[in-house]
């Protein structure tokens, strides 16, 4: 079993589509409006904004977290939490090993929260 697509609620999908064309740097894969919605291709995964559909909290990697927030922030794009490494992968069973997971945090145009996260290698002590 897999995920092929995971839904964002938007209120503006016009809105809501430049802010995640803006965001993943690539066009919508399709729109159907009506009844409003519109997907981005992600991988084998579709981001799909729908209007009226419930928020989700969606995770994006990104190659540098810490870049990526600070860019954003300066575009005007709401930071609801700071870059931080939350975990080490020693072993490999959740992300790659011998890296931190860092994870920051913004607001998308629609007010949902979007998790961006970064693999980078652990520093040495």
């Amino acid at each position: 079993m897999e995920i092929v697509q995971v839904a964002q609620g938007v209120v503006d999908l016009d809105r809501a589509t430049a802010f995640y064309e803006r965001l993943l740097g690539v066009p919508p894969a399709g729109r159907f409006d009506p009844p409003g919605l519109v997907f981005f291709r992600l991988g084998a995964v579709r981001l799909l904004l729908e209007q009226g559909a419930p928020g989700a909290l969606v995770y994006l990697a990104v190659p540098d977290v810490v870049a990526s927030v600070k860019d954003l922030a300066a575009q005007g794009v709401r930071v609801v939490g700071e870059p931080t490494a939350i975990f080490r992968h020693l072993d490999g069973r959740l992300g790659p090993a011998g890296t931190e997971e860092w994870m920051g945090f913004i607001e998308d145009s629609e007010g949902n929260t979007v998790g961006l996260v970064s693999w980078l290698p652990i520093a040495p002590p």
